[in-house]
């Protein structure tokens, strides 16, 4: 007779089954943490990413695909300027951190660059923490951890995530570093885009915060993060600092509020399941079996969109318009409600 299973795998077993039992799952990154938080009533967007579903291929099969995304050639020109920065043993990296950050210490000559390799995310995760617990022991000494594997609970659901380097400064502080492919014009960047930065960037700074608990004493992680560009219109590397501070206690209490991933799956009739090649019919009855809560801000985070957007056109939903719009109207949550009380139809006449 098998043991019985912890409530840990009949969880990752039941998550098998919705992402479909030969379906490799996806990986949740900052990006997509990020967008999570910003709608945490979404209890789709939860379980799909929760259960590693590709929601690209998803909204394809549905006949609503996505069309939004990195290109290849800003992925290739986004790689190639990463490794100019990290090159020489990431001294252009440390330059800057020391410039923007920390003018104080000393010039950052003969860095350590632990390696961090390991055979899986759980592997890479447990040596990154030691290679910061090594780090912020050995005072004095600058440190570069280039691609770290942090971890972040999420619902109930581990989240492995890489940040593009972290910095250990001789003070045994810990900031990290984001790098983007975008230019930074006459020392400033599109608001948008550092904006989209600094949300991700916080994800990483909640992850590292869960590692500093667990040292004694924990090290201080900084909230202000290293934005890497290109300069104006060349390939050379510039920096600014960054405070996410306010993203960082956006996100954070977002991602408190997300309903537990098995309570949700829990919910789900038996059948349920979003593997991309299932019949049209069935995966449609699929995803229309856990509720979305869709709002225009989807439309530039999650691949669904536009399949939600649908729907929720179709079935009068004011959140169609916005939540401005949504927030003022109380009660009323559909356009009909909503016409009805302006005509005197329906509510309070007075």
């Amino acid at each position: 007779m098998p043991p019985p299973r912890t409530p840990e795998k009949r969880l990752g077993h039941r998550l098998a089954e919705l992402r479909g039992p030969e379906v490799k799952p996806r990986a949740l990154d900052a990006r997509a943490l990020a967008a999570l938080a910003a709608n945490p009533g979404c209890r789709r967007r939860a379980i799909l990413d929760g259960a590693g579903v590709d929601k690209g291929k998803l909204a394809s099969a549905l006949g609503s695909p996505s069309v939004f995304g990195q290109s290849q050639f800003a992925f290739v020109r986004g790689n190639a300027f990463e490794a100019k920065v990290k090159a020489d043993g990431g001294t252009e990296l440390l330059r800057l951190a020391a410039e923007k950050l920390d003018r104080t210490a000393e010039p950052p000559v003969g860095a350590r660059l632990p390696d961090l390799g390991a055979q899986d995310s759980e592997g890479r995760t447990r040596r990154t923490e030691e290679a910061l617990r090594e780090a912020a022991a050995e005072r004095g000494v600058w440190t570069l951890l280039d691609h770290p594997m942090l971890a972040l609970d999420v619902a109930g659901s581990p989240a492995f995530l890489e940040p593009d380097a972290v910095v250990v400064h001789p003070d045994g502080s810990w900031t990290v570093v984001e790098i983007k492919s975008f230019p930074m014009l006459d020392g400033a960047a599109d608001p948008a885009k550092v904006g989209a930065a600094a949300r991700q960037a916080a994800v990483y700074v909640l992850a590292l915060e869960r590692v500093a608990e667990r040292l004694d004493p924990p090290p201080w992680v900084r909230h202000r993060v290293l934005l890497v560009c290109p300069k104006d219109f060349s390939n050379l590397p510039t920096a600014s600092a960054v405070d996410v501070r306010k993203q960082r206690a956006v996100t954070s209490r977002q991602l408190a509020r997300l309903t537990r991933i098995e309570e949700i799956a829990g919910t789900l009739p038996d059948g349920v399941c979003f593997a991309p090649e299932l019949p049209p019919e069935q995966l449609e009855w699929s995803v229309e079996s856990v509720p979305a809560t869709y709002a225009p801000e989807c439309l530039s985070a999650c691949e669904l969109a536009f399949h939600c957007r649908d729907r929720s056109r179709a079935a009068g939903a004011v959140t169609s318009l916005g939540r401005p719009v949504r927030a003022e109207l109380g009660g009323l949550t559909t356009v009909e409600d909503v016409l009805a009380a302006a005509r005197g139809e329906a509510g309070d006449p007075d």
